[in-house]
């Protein structure tokens, strides 16, 4: 009796490696092809335009990353044509556009914006002065109960209400409430 050999040679090797590569040419196509619609999916925003103002979506903007056992949270925040950015925070809960001023030493409020926030004018004392590039103007200090930019909110906010000012100036008594801010090629990046 004859026994035949269980591993056949010739032809068949030949068929099992051109099946091998068929398998490994079909994986690297769909492995590609899954990669590519994961990175179209998950950095989408990067595509699309940004109105000023807006968090900029970024890989890190996305999620907190872990610095040793600390969790960091990043935004960012893209500059407009002018080169500014203006960008929306809630001043005890109430949505106040603010262009970003680090040469501010406060937080600044427009009459009406403080008015929004739940701060009369009654209730102001113009009794503080600044120097300006304007010259010396006055100013009436007040304490913000909370600024929440984002997902970051800071409690307790010096800040200062003036008088014909066009647009509420959020300033250093804000931003040193944050781990950093950095800002960049008309990119803000803070975080906290």
């Amino acid at each position: 009796m004859r026994h035949g050999n269980p591993y056949p040679t010739g032809g068949d090797e030949s068929h099992r490696a051109s099946n091998v590569l068929w398998a490994c040419r079909q994986l690297l196509v769909w492995g590609g092809l899954a990669l590519i619609v994961y990175l179209a999916v998950g950095y989408r925003t990067l595509l699309l335009p940004s109105e000023p103002g807006r968090p900029v979506p970024l890989a890190a903007a996305a999620s907190p990353l872990a610095v040793g056992s600390a969790i960091v949270n990043t935004q960012t925040y893209r500059a407009n044509r002018q080169g500014h950015i203006v960008l929306e925070a809630a001043v005890n809960g109430t949505p106040v556009k603010f262009l970003l001023d680090t040469g501010a030493t406060m937080v600044v409020l427009t009459v009406s914006d403080a008015a929004a926030a739940g701060i009369g004018r009654s209730s102001l004392s113009f009794t503080g002065r600044a120097n300006t590039a304007n010259g010396v103007i006055r100013t009436a200090p007040v304490t913000l109960r909370e600024v929440r930019l984002g997902q970051f909110s800071a409690e307790n906010v010096s800040a200062a209400v003036i008088e014909n000012l066009e647009t509420s100036l959020l300033g250093v008594s804000f931003l040193k409430r944050l781990q950093s801010y950095e800002m960049r090629d008309g990119v803000l990046t803070i975080t906290w």
